[in-house]
């Protein structure tokens, strides 16, 4: 979800360009097109998969879900592999945009991949047909301890005054109506009009508090301490700690987004068989255990997590929290094109306000 380490990794991701379909086949394995978030992938792997199987991996990238799903819904660019989030699956398959999967084909994913990250799957993939869990985490609020004094447990932190231009929120509307929705006690799923505005008019009360809406920035400026307060992804704020340790991440008592990002192949994927074979190489423990050290989102591969050598990672509860222990945990499902219409009209009201 929301990827980003530095200019360098996106830069040692180029070296893959999306070309035109047929253009690059190699010689014995044919091409494999796969579309995903920038920055979110260790590019050794894709040299291991190609060097391992003979298959031409073909590599595009994308910003957000949004950006994705009307590319592979025109079908002008024959993508086989996608990585969408959650709620942008759950759109996906009830648009016939996905093959069911044949996890035959994919033993690596069901004999490493955690039970209950099959469950969460289920709140958009009902059956799992459809997609293998990749990436996971949560959402929640990074602070850092030398300019903050209050206890840091609630989202209600963000409209402290006593913090005014050292709050970052997530430029994002599904993301800033979440926090405000869980802040009034409401669902992150709300398509009830009252809720959203009231959600809206807590985000717009907010705003003058707000030094900037930002999504990798966040990550940057609370290193850099150009803020004290931000809402960041779990793997980002394991990053954050790495560069700068006056950093803490709390997940808020009134609950959070646990979000999941998978696999997916495309209704008529050009290269099926190549697809399924990417997406067994990713869930190798191995593979799965590089990518998880590359770009620090959790992995939901527990053969994988076994192999993290580093006890503090291995037992993290950034990394791999116990989500028993947390309350009103949600996972974004697709709302239907209506509420999307409502968010984003709203979300331009705090915006311009």
């Amino acid at each position: 979800m929301k990827k980003g380490l530095s200019l360098l990794l996106a830069l040692s991701l180029a070296v893959f360009p999306l070309t035109a379909c047929g253009s690059a086949s190699a010689a014995d394995g044919g091409e494999v097109v796969v579309y995903n978030w920038g920055e979110y992938i260790d590019p050794d792997t894709i040299t291991m998969f190609e060097e391992e199987t003979g298959i031409k991996v073909i590599y595009d990238e994308f910003e957000t879900n949004e950006i994705m799903y009307p590319k592979i819904e025109a079908g002008a660019s024959k993508y086989d592999v996608v990585c969408p989030s959650d709620y942008m699956i759950q759109k996906m398959i009830e648009n016939g945009l996905l093959a069911e999967l044949n996890f035959d084909n994919i033993p690596n994913a069901k004999k490493n991949i955690g039970e209950q990250y099959w469950e969460q799957s289920r709140q958009f993939d009902p059956e799992n047909k459809y997609s293998v869990p990749y990436c996971w985490g949560t959402v929640g609020i990074l602070y850092n301890k030398t300019m903050v004094e209050d206890p840091v447990d609630s989202w209600a932190i963000l409209w402290d005054e006593k913090y005014q231009d050292n709050i970052l929120m997530q430029d994002s509307v599904r993301d800033a109506f979440m926090v405000a929705l869980k802040l009034n006690g409401y669902s992150m799923n709300s398509t009830n009009p009252d809720e959203l505005n009231t959600a809206r008019d807590s985000l717009i009360a907010q705003k003058p508090l707000v030094q900037a809406y930002v999504i990798d920035q966040v990550r940057d400026k609370m290193i850099g301490n150009e803020a004290a307060i931000g809402v960041i992804y779990s793997g980002e704020a394991i990053y954050t700690q790495r560069e700068n340790p006056d950093l803490e991440y709390v997940v808020p008592k009134e609950g959070t987004n646990v979000w999941i990002d998978s696999w997916v192949i495309t209704k008529d994927a050009p290269n099926m068989e190549n697809a399924e074979k990417f997406i067994d190489f990713m869930c190798r423990p191995d593979i799965a255990l590089k990518n998880f050290e590359y770009i620090t989102y959790s992995t939901p591969n527990d053969a994988a997590r076994d192999l993290i050598e580093d006890e503090d990672i291995r037992n993290s509860k950034i990394a791999f929290p116990n989500l028993s222990e947390y309350h009103n945990l949600e996972t974004f499902t697709y709302l239907g094109d209506d509420a999307d219409s409502l968010y984003n009209e709203l979300w331009k009201e705090v915006k311009s306000s």
